[in-house]
């Protein structure tokens, strides 16, 4: 549904189907920020960079709430996407109203093959355009809520789809089914960790003990400067996501911190594994809670 720019509109806004999910923010986190209950253009681009970075928030907000002066995006304005967050990780953008405005990766291997982590929206013209990449092996879906494209994904660009059995009835004709709670090498340097909580099936995915592709289960909220779990957003467990922490976290050993929802970050190993400890503690302490999106702390 298209929507009107505001009488005397002379710049880029948020119109009113914002969900509040963050990923403009993300993109542009000096131009938009977090208003009451959605997001808010705080600042005009002053540049080319500025203007680009409006651009990438625009073409990755799920609902297209951000708009220009006009209300309507220039179709042929310059696509990032994907995005190189490193040379071997590429943030895909568009994402799909469908997995709440998720947001998912590319991720390249030694082989020079390419892995799909969640998935963006689905287009023809994004499809070839991760063709040109190369080869792709493998869509993972990190939980349920995320799965609405994946068989889809997986069979044009030709690669396994996977889930955890605990959400098989998101993906019933996945290729891969994983299962139980122990962590296993699903290809080289490529390690997942069933992390039930958040979903009863949900897992992260560990590359080269560098990238964790966290799903739902924890984040980097900015606005604590440190990694948090979405405890009022929990469908399955509080109790079973502390106790997949504590069971997991001593073997967890990353750089990037890539989630499905909230902030991304990268930080030293050692500093990582810290966080990660003290994260473990604290949702020990947490009890269950209503549902509440409005409580989350992006």
């Amino acid at each position: 549904m298209e929507t009107t720019a505001p009488t005397g509109q002379t710049g880029w806004y948020v119109d009113d189907r914002c969900t509040d999910c963050d990923v403009a923010r993300q993109l542009a986190p000096d131009l938009i920020a977090q208003g009451e209950g959605r997001s808010e253009v705080v600042r005009q681009p002053r540049d080319e960079g500025e203007t680009r970075q409006m651009v990438a928030a625009a073409l990755a907000c799920h609902t297209r709430s951000i708009r220009p002066a006009g209300g309507r995006l220039d179709p042929a304005a310059f696509d990032p996407f994907p995005l190189a967050l490193e040379p071997d990780v590429l943030l895909c953008g568009h994402n799909s109203t469908h997995t709440a405005g998720a947001n998912a990766y590319l991720l390249r291997r030694p082989s020079h093959t390419w892995m799909m982590i969640d998935t963006p929206r689905f287009s023809e013209r994004l499809a070839e355009r991760y063709e040109a990449l190369g080869h792709f092996t493998d869509v993972l879906l990190t939980h349920r809520d995320h799965a609405a494209h994946g068989r889809r994904w997986a069979d044009r660009l030709g690669a396994r789809l996977w889930i955890h059995e605990g959400d098989l009835d998101a993906a019933p004709d996945a290729d891969q089914v994983l299962r139980g709670t122990d962590p296993r090498d699903i290809a080289e340097g490529v390690r997942v960790f069933p992390l039930p909580g958040h979903t009863r099936g949900s897992v992260l995915y560990v590359a080269d003990e560098r990238y964790c592709f966290s799903g739902d289960s924890f984040y980097w909220a900015r606005t604590l400067q440190d990694i948090e779990v979405a405890q009022s957003v929990t469908w399955y467990s509080i109790e079973e996501l502390a106790a997949s922490l504590a069971r997991t976290v001593d073997a967890l050993r990353f750089e990037w911190l890539l989630p499905g929802h909230g902030g991304r970050t990268q930080l030293p190993a050692a500093e990582m594994a810290r966080r990660m400890k003290q994260l473990a503690d604290r949702v020990a302490d947490l009890p269950p809670r209503p549902v509440d999106f409005t409580a989350l702390r992006w």
